[in-house]
């Protein structure tokens, strides 16, 4: 079993940035691929980023790309989100993902954190 615990979400204005972290502890947690999706209200869970198990390569919803950059600290058990030139769209309960198949964009990982809200204001 693994745990996730999200932190770092917040109320921050749009331009501005925030760091997620997502801390995991249970099983070893250089073996798992990790992801943050996000979900806002009324809306499906969507994909934002995802980084192999080695922190070799990293993956991106088109849309967040050059905005958004996901990384790890293996040591530490931590997998991060900087998120930067934020819009008010980005709002939305943001989620920390994990397995052991591999990096897929669906909502499909076994092991989840309970979210942490991000509001972007304008």
């Amino acid at each position: 079993q693994v745990q996730l615990v999200e932190s770092g979400g917040g109320l921050v204005q749009a331009g501005g940035s925030l760091r997620l972290s997502c801390a995991a502890s249970g099983r070893p947690f250089s073996r798992y691929t990790m992801a943050w999706f996000r979900q806002a209200p009324g809306k499906e869970r969507e994909f934002v980023a995802a980084i192999t198990a080695s922190g070799e390569s990293t993956y991106y919803a088109d849309s967040l790309k050059g905005r958004f950059t996901i990384s790890r600290d293996n040591a530490k058990n931590t997998v991060y989100l900087q998120m930067n030139s934020l819009k008010p769209e980005d709002t939305a309960v943001y989620y920390c993902a994990g397995n052991r198949m591999g990096v897929v964009t669906a909502p499909q990982y076994k092991y989840w954190g309970q979210g942490t809200q991000v509001t972007v204001s304008s």
